[in-house]
Order: C-alpha cells, then structure tokens, then sequence
C-alpha cells in the first residue's frame, strides 16, 4: 500500500531545513523519517503532501488506497500495531491532531473518515529543529534496533580501545575502523557500511556514523551525534545531526546543532551553544518571524542546504542559516543569516542565483551526485520566494 507522508502543519516550523525536502526526509538517529517508516511498514512505495514548489523531486501520492501519515515521531510497538491493523476509513489522533488514516487519495477528504481512535501510547513527537539534537539519542537507539536485530556485526580490529557491551557497537560491511577509541557505556555506536574512523578519533556514544561518511583523524565525537551518509567531521562535535553530503573536516568546535545537506564548514569554524550568561537561547522562527526562546541552555547552530563558512567563522550561540548562505566576513555574524547571503551579515548582497547554481552543481559532481532540473527549479524558487 502507498505511503503517503504529510507535512501537516509541521513545514514551517523546521525551516530552514525543509526550505529543500518534505519534513519526512530530515535525518535524525540512523535513518530519515522516510526510511524508518519503509522498514517499519514493509514498504517501498512513497510519496509526500508537501509544498508545492517541492512536487517535481518528491511526488504527490497516486489516486489510490494509502496510508496517511504524519511521518516526524517515534512510535511504541502499540502504536505501529494499531497503524498496522488500520480499516479504510479508520484514523488514529494523538491531542487531537491526525497521525495516521487509511484512506483512499482519489477525494482526498477528512470527510472519508469514519472511526477516530486515540493513540494507545504517547509518540515521541519531533516539533522543531531543535528536537532533531535532543532527541537524537532515542532516536539512535530506535534505529540501532531496528537495523541490527538478528544480524551479526563485523569485528572491531585490535588496535582499538573499547569499553562497554560489546552488543552496543554494530559495524557494517566494509566499515574501516583503526587505532580509535569507542565508548559505547552512554550509548550505542553504529558504523555504517564502507565508512572509515581514522586513527586517534575518540567516540563516546550515541553516535552513528552511516554509509561512506569519514571522522578525520583525531576527531573528539561526543553523542548523542548523527553523521549522515557521504560527510567527513573533524575536530570536535558533540550532539549534532548532520543529514548527508556535508564536510566539517577540520578543526573547530559544532555542538547542539543540525546541517542540512552539501554544507561545509571552513576550517577552524566555531559555533557557540552556550551563552555567556546561561540563559535559555532564542533562535529565529521563518513562520512567526521573530526569535522564539527554545527553553534549551544548548543550542549552537540550524544551517539550511548549500551553506558555507570560511575558515576561522565565529558563529554566536543559537545561530541559523539559509540556504546557499556564504559567511566570510570578519566578525561573529548575526543569529539571522538569511539564504543566499553573500557575506554573512545583515544587509549584504544575495549571492547571484547563477553563481549559486554552479556552485552547488560544482560541489555536486565532486560526490558523482547530479544537480538535476528538479533541484535547480526548488532553488530558483528559494531564492525568488524567500
């Protein structure tokens, strides 16, 4: 049966991560939310009610018997078996909000609704950024079950340091992993399949490092971390989320934080996640268009797709970032920097819209990775729109 993955009333809320992808496709733990609820619900036929300007690279469902859902939680056994056991005409509502309906799409209406069940369990509901890095934790160790029940993991080489259940480290085919220390006592540590853990890097779980991504030597990972497939991370981070084919490959301090996708980071670029004063930290709401206080003491940096730092970047506490964003200015840029920012401060010029695309397809190819048309038109739309 088709999945058909909503945005809801969740989109704008996790700008400017999804200026460029469905909400169901932000990574958190080991998977995205799209690939978690395949595996969950034994499927591969997916599609999404998203923005508009989105449809070209994430189609909009078929005229046929579906499964609706709100994809951004993780749910218990209780609450899968209930979707799973879901009649046409049936829905399931947690505080009064839709999660899950088998309806059909031909007349897509509430009005096909029937029967409205509560959720039997309380779903660990991701609402903003921010909840990608706090709850990455239970969201590690949500898809390290998921992915390695039943299955036999490859065996960690003798020249490195380990401490802690040896059932807590999964290493896929392929994985290089030499003269490292892993630490798996504050949580589970995944090794996704052909990538490499360069010697002298320090893991302390929960961390998943997934297919193809690199820690440069010496890197200092701290959990609860997620390094998306196609990333290399040096320095030191500590609970970031990182989605895919981003590069902090060298040394400089990122906690708290989530990056989109093809970001990079200039060497010794730092993020603050802390103030000076401890207060709680603001960080820049797209659809109420002000500073909202996160209630988190944490919270370094939400950078959109396509963003750039130049080497020795400062950036304050509670920063975001826009897509196709370049910060090389002296000075710690505002907590504001909005897409296609050429500069990083407030006022400066857009980068051009030619130059970004040849950029982002240049960065592209370096990864065997076209810039197709679907992506250059979700571009073009950014930038005129926003």
């Amino acid at each position: 049966m088709q999945l058909v993955f909503s945005d809801a009333q969740y989109w704008e809320g996790f700008l400017p991560l999804t200026f460029t992808r469905p909400v169901a496709e932000m990574r958190c733990g080991i998977l995205t939310f799209s690939e978690r609820w395949k595996k969950l619900l034994g499927t591969e036929e997916i599609s999404f009610l998203s923005e508009k300007y989105l449809e070209e690279k994430f189609p909009r469902p078929q005229e046929k018997e579906s499964l609706f859902l709100v994809p951004n939680f993780l749910p218990t056994e209780r609450i899968l078996t209930q979707i799973r056991n879901l009649k046409p005409g049936e829905a399931l509502v947690y505080e009064n909000e839709l999660i899950a309906a088998h309806i059909h799409m031909k007349d897509f209406s509430l009005n096909q609704i029937e029967k409205m069940t509560d959720l039997e369990d309380e779903p660990l509901i991701f609402r903003q950024p921010t909840d990608l890095f706090s709850f990455n934790d239970k969201a590690v160790d949500f898809d390290f079950s998921l992915l390695t029940k039943g299955r036999q993991s490859q065996e960690l080489s003798e020249t490195n340091g380990f401490l802690g259940d040896s059932e807590d480290l999964f290493i896929e085919e392929g994985a290089i992993v030499e003269f490292a220390t892993l630490n798996t006592k504050s949580g589970k540590i995944y090794i996704g399949k052909n990538a490499e853990i360069m010697e002298g890097c320090h893991l302390r779980g929960p961390i998943a490092l997934c297919e193809e991504s690199k820690f440069n030597m010496g890197a200092k990972i701290y959990g609860a971390t997620t390094v998306g497939p196609h990333c290399k991370v040096g320095g030191e981070v500590n609970n970031i989320v990182m989605f895919g084919y981003s590069n902090k490959g060298h040394d400089g301090f990122v906690g708290n934080s989530v990056i989109g996708e093809w970001c990079n980071f200039g060497a010794d670029t730092n993020s603050s996640n802390l103030k000076n004063n401890y207060a709680s930290v603001k960080l820049w709401n797209y659809h109420k268009k002000r500073f909202l206080d996160t209630g988190l003491q944490f919270a370094g940096v939400i950078m959109g797709d396509h963003a750039k730092t130049a080497i020795n970047t400062q950036l304050n506490t509670g920063t975001v970032v826009g897509v196709a964003a370049n910060i090389f200015k002296s000075g710690f840029p505002p907590n504001l920097v909005e897409n296609f920012s050429w500069g990083g401060m407030k006022g400066d010029e857009k980068f051009k819209l030619e130059k970004a695309l040849e950029v982002a397809e240049k960065v592209m190819e370096r990864r065997h990775v076209p810039l197709t048309e679907a992506d250059k038109n979700i571009i073009k739309y950014i930038y005129n729109a926003y």
